[in-house]
């Protein structure tokens, strides 16, 4: 099963907004996945309206409330999560392969020479 983090990696903010001062109003966002040597990510951004009622000021923000914003205005966790998991599955067991063609015929591996030991010269 793959790991899954998620990350906001830059926010868009409107210095002032009515009487609000650095209001976020686009969020980026990364989740990424990995499992064992294989890895898929998914990125995007997510627009918010301005805030009515209650007023987180920028310095107080977290990164799991900005998530939880993206969530709540369109972004679909699951759908992205199955999305990143799908990537690293295809990685694991590809469902489509380039097979060599039928009509080609296969070189013949190529033999690899024993290498050369030369003893060290008798010193004079």
């Amino acid at each position: 099963m793959p790991t899954l983090s998620w990350i906001i990696e830059s926010l868009l903010v409107k210095p002032i907004e009515g009487s609000n001062p650095d209001v976020v109003i686009t969020a980026d966002w990364r989740c990424n996945g990995s499992q064992d040597q294989y890895s898929g990510t998914c990125y995007g951004s997510c627009s918010f309206q301005p805030p009515s009622g209650e007023f987180t000021p920028y310095e107080d923000l977290t990164q799991e409330q900005v998530l939880n914003w993206c969530y709540a205005n369109g972004v679909d966790q699951a759908a992205v999560e199955a999305n990143v998991t799908l990537q690293i599955e295809n990685q694991i067991n590809p469902p489509v392969v380039t097979l060599p063609l039928p009509w080609v015929p296969v070189p013949p591996p190529v033999k690899v020479a024993e290498p050369v030991v030369i003893a060290d010269a008798p010193s004079a």
